[in-house]
């Protein structure tokens, strides 16, 4: 990215987890100084990019900008006020669409994008679509900012955007859910919870790393202990019989609709 350290970048909500994150992954990638970034927050200022442009005033954040990143809740946008003045701007909301997002804020170079809370450890999944007006020179800002806090990919449908929020956009939640599970069972039978809880982040994170090394697909490495025909396939034609699959089908639906409802509404 050309003269990328020159950009000014504004964060609308740098003060959230994922606002924070995203500031942390730029700063941590040279992709900015600390002196071009302006930074808002609602309530109070946060003790953290000390070198960064605070302020609560939304307005004079994206008038300082070269690029604007609305990192807020969508329940919380609807009452922003934010003329972008034709700059470009990404949204990291699920759920409002890129007319949407283009009217409210005046300026035809918006993206749509969806990276998690992993991206406080460099680890987030991010895909991003754009609107027919985004330059490649914006898009090259746009994948070296997220290529900053893990892996990116830019989407050719707004529809598929949608499906990701449950997908990916939920990061850690889905993991931390079945890990949550197997710490109670844990402790239901009697193993003490702080022995539960390292053991259980152990395998969570493990299989994490071996599914980025291996780079394979999911269902390869189920056939490989499956064929095993040991403990571990026992476990999991236990938990197919008791409907896990449908369960995460019937949650990654329920995300899919929520995200379209945040859309209707916005």
């Amino acid at each position: 990215m050309d003269g990328g350290k020159d950009l000014r970048i504004g964060v609308i909500g740098a003060a959230g987890w994922l606002g924070g994150a995203l500031v942390g992954a730029a700063l941590d990638a040279g992709i900015v100084h600390p002196q071009n970034l302006a930074l808002s927050f609602r309530s109070m200022k946060p003790e953290r990019f000390r070198e960064a442009f605070w302020t609560d005033d939304n307005q004079t954040l994206a008038d300082r900008s070269d690029v604007i990143l609305v990192c807020v809740r969508p329940g919380d946008w609807r009452t922003l006020k934010v003329n972008a003045k034709g700059k470009l701007l990404i949204s990291v909301m699920a759920g409002i669409p890129l007319g949407v997002l283009r009217d409210h804020h005046q300026t035809d170079r918006v993206v749509r994008s969806l990276p998690n809370a992993a991206a406080e450890v460099g680890r987030s999944y991010t895909p991003w679509v754009p609107t027919a007006t985004v330059s490649e020179a914006d898009r090259a800002i746009v994948r070296t900012l997220f290529g900053a806090c893990g892996l990116q990919d830019e989407l050719t449908c707004e529809s598929d955007i949608d499906y990701f929020t449950g997908l990916s956009g939920a990061g850690p939640a889905f993991p931390a859910l079945l890990a949550d599970a197997m710490m109670q069972d844990a402790v239901s039978h009697g193993i003490p919870a702080e022995i539960a809880r390292r053991c259980v982040n152990a395998v969570i994170v493990g299989a994490g790393r071996l599914l980025e090394k291996r780079d394979a697909c999911p269902s390869e490495t189920l056939k490989t202990f499956l064929a095993y025909q040991g403990t571990t396939a026992a476990a999991i034609e236990a938990m197919r019989v008791a409907g896990f699959e449908a369960s995460i089908a019937r949650g990654l639906t329920a995300a899919f609709a929520a995200s379209a409802k945040l859309g209707d509404a916005g």
